[in-house]
């Protein structure tokens, strides 16, 4: 099978869609020199210490990667850019929906169709939802990051005290991957928050859910298609979608009961509950999964510029979210999949 034309490195990473969490909260190392000493900083030695006596690491050699890791004021400043206003549906979605990507995911899809059915058969989650997720990721591998992975995690784990200990982590991670891997620790690029790939995995969803999907006996999310194929349906499998069931459908909502249907929105999603007890309160979905009167459902809320739309969401909806936990995301996952499904 032919790879994607991308650069010739064994991971790759992530322009990760999601909201920054707002605050700087960040400590810039005492250092004029992009290295930042990271190799000399007490607190690295630690880590170092951690990672020889719970890991089998070698202390020297990871003396000597640190002493060649950059410290990245772009990383920071990235992660802690201000979100003034959540952005809106009308707002987020056009980029993902537009006709360039839409041809594009089909050229994807055709040139990958064997993988992808496979994908289908084996773990049960449609073409379209994993063309469409790779596509909203990184626009079919286009925009995979240009930071050095290890330059981001390690910047973000000691420089970065609001999620210092979620960096370290994914840090952790990263290293046991590279060994794991046999990849240069200095090579892999990806986001400013160390996602790798065409599917923008973290360091600890690569080594969990990422496969040799074409078994040349390496993983590869960035220049290996039918790896980020068949690992992004094995992520959401193990996250629990449900074969041949819908993620959301439109959603009508009866005039009396509107006010009392909506005030259980918060923040344009609402709790999960039974389909039943939705329509018991006057909310009419237009699909229904097989076991309607017992499978959870939410209410989402989309902002359209001539007013609101609303929604049914579903398990398999959910179960986007867990990829990415913004509404909009796993709603453009779904839109744009049925734009791709749609054309075909």
């Amino acid at each position: 099978m032919k790879k994607l034309p991308m650069r010739t490195l064994r991971v790759a990473a992530l322009a990760t869609i999601a909201l920054s969490d707002g605050g700087s909260g960040l400590a810039a190392p005492n250092a004029g020199s992009e290295l930042a000493n990271y190799a000399r900083r007490p607190e690295v030695q630690a880590f170092i210490d951690e990672m020889v006596n719970e890991r089998g690491f070698s202390a020297g050699e990871l003396r000597r990667l640190f002493t060649q890791v950059r410290y990245e004021p772009k990383v920071i400043e990235a992660i802690s850019r201000p979100v003034l206003a959540p952005p809106k549906w009308f707002e987020f979605s056009p980029r993902f929906l537009a006709p360039a990507r839409i041809e594009a995911g089909l050229a994807f899809w055709q040139t990958y169709e064997r993988a992808l059915r496979r994908a289908q058969d084996e773990f049960g989650v449609p073409p379209e939802i994993i063309v469409a997720i790779i596509g909203v990721e990184t626009y079919y591998g286009r925009y995979v990051g240009n930071y050095r992975v290890i330059d981001a995690l390690t910047t973000l784990a000691f420089d970065y005290p609001r999620r210092a200990e979620f960096f370290r982590g994914e840090l952790k991670q990263f290293l046991l991957l590279a060994r794991e891997e046999r990849i240069p620790p200095l090579d892999p690029r990806g986001s400013y928050a160390g996602a790798m790939g065409l599917p923008q995995f973290m360091p600890s969803s690569f080594r969990a859910y990422a496969i040799d999907y074409d078994a040349d006996g390496s993983v590869d999310l960035a220049a290996d298609a039918e790896d980020a194929i068949g690992s992004v349906a094995h992520y959401l499998a193990r996250h629990g979608w449900q074969r041949g069931e819908p993620a959301m459908t439109a959603a009508l909502i009866e005039a009396e009961s509107r006010d009392a249907v909506l005030a259980r929105l918060d923040s344009g999603v609402s709790e999960r509950r039974p389909l039943a007890a939705w329509e018991s309160d006057g909310v009419t979905a237009y699909q229904k999964p097989a076991d309607f009167a017992t499978d959870s459902a939410g209410l989402l809320m989309l902002e359209e510029e001539g007013g609101p739309s609303y929604w049914v969401v579903f398990d398999n909806w959910y179960v986007l979210t867990s990829y990415n936990r913004s509404r909009l995301y796993a709603s453009a996952v779904v839109a744009l999949a049925q734009e791709l499904k749609d054309a075909r």
